[in-house]
């Protein structure tokens, strides 16, 4: 699934917000710019996990984005 980079974090770039994914939220994702110059807004997510792992994924990720 590809999620475009909210607005506040949009600066940052996919590269920069992948890696702060992966730091702050404990949430692993590819950058967009990895598939092409168009793919610089966005991050790919895949949700493989079972339920539980996909809840501590989405609590980790609200921590870590708190200006949403």
């Amino acid at each position: 699934m590809w999620a475009k980079i909210p607005e506040p974090y949009r600066e940052m770039g996919s590269l920069e917000f992948s890696r702060y994914l992966v730091s702050e939220g404990k949430v692993a994702t590819s950058p967009g710019v990895g598939f092409g110059v168009g793919g610089d807004g966005y991050v790919r997510l895949a949700l493989i996990e079972n339920e539980q792992r996909i809840t501590q994924g989405v609590r980790a990720l609200r921590k870590a984005l708190p200006k949403l």
